[in-house]
This record gives C-alpha cells, sequence and structure tokens, in this order.
C-alpha cells in the first residue's frame, strides 16, 4: 500500500496539468499585461517590451515586476520594476537576453505587484521569429 501511495505522487507530479492561465482577477490591485512584443534577435534570445496597468498608490502598494513563463510554469525570464508608476498607465519595459528553448512556440508573460504577488490577467504569446 505504502509503495502504491508514492507511486501516484510520483506520477501527479510529473505529469501535471499545464500552467491555467483563464484564472485571474481583473482587478487593478493586481497586475495586468495589456500588451508583449516579443523581438528574436540575432544571437537566438528574446526581448519582450511588456505593457502594464496597475493600481500603483506609491510605495506601499505598486507593480514590481513580470515574468516570461512556460506553457508548464517554468520561469524562463524576468524583469524587476524597481519604482511606483503612479502616474503612468499603463506603462512598457522591456526585457532582452531571455533564453527560450526552440522547441517552445507559445509564452505566457505575467506581472506581479509588491502586495498581492501574481493574479492579474496574463498574456500568451505565440513567438514568431519575423
Amino acid at each position: 500500500m505504502k509503495l502504491l501511495v508514492i507511486l501516484s505522487m510520483f506520477a501527479s507530479s510529473t505529469f501535471a496539468s499545464q500552467f491555467d492561465v483563464d484564472t485571474y482577477s481583473t482587478s487593478l490591485d493586481f497586475a495586468q499585461v495589456t500588451q508583449v512584443l516579443a523581438t528574436k534577435k540575432s544571437n537566438g534570445s528574446w526581448c519582450f517590451a511588456t505593457s502594464v496597468r496597475h493600481n500603483d498608490q506609491g510605495w506601499g502598494h505598486y507593480a514590481d515586476g513580470w515574468e516570461v513563463i512556460d506553457l508548464d510554469g517554468n520561469k524562463l525570464g524576468y524583469r524587476q520594476l524597481a519604482h511606483p508608476h503612479d502616474n503612468e498607465q499603463p506603462f512598457t519595459r522591456s526585457q532582452c537576453d531571455i533564453k527560450i528553448p526552440s522547441e517552445i512556440s507559445k509564452v505566457i508573460v505575467r506581472a506581479k505587484c509588491n502586495e498581492d504577488g501574481f493574479g492579474g490577467k496574463p498574456m500568451v504569446v505565440e513567438l514568431s521569429e519575423n
């Protein structure tokens, strides 16, 4: 019986489902991704220009980062946002030199805030080399 429990735990973690992009809050208390432009560079890495909207309220509550993840939720890249953007909404910041394996054709970009973390609308991005 113990072996069966151990095997079932292993199988469930091995065959985990994909990241759920359909469960999110539209509240601006959560950082929302509004637009993404992904560009492949000549060295094979990617640049992401990501627009974020959030109800920034100074240093106490602001959008403090966004990340690129694969469809299974594995982090591929991260952009830290160093300060609030109270009077600049939405705002766009870029991050380059993000390495994405060639077999990946879609990624998810999601933003976070320093108070509520992730939870706003993510964006699925089709990677095109053009």
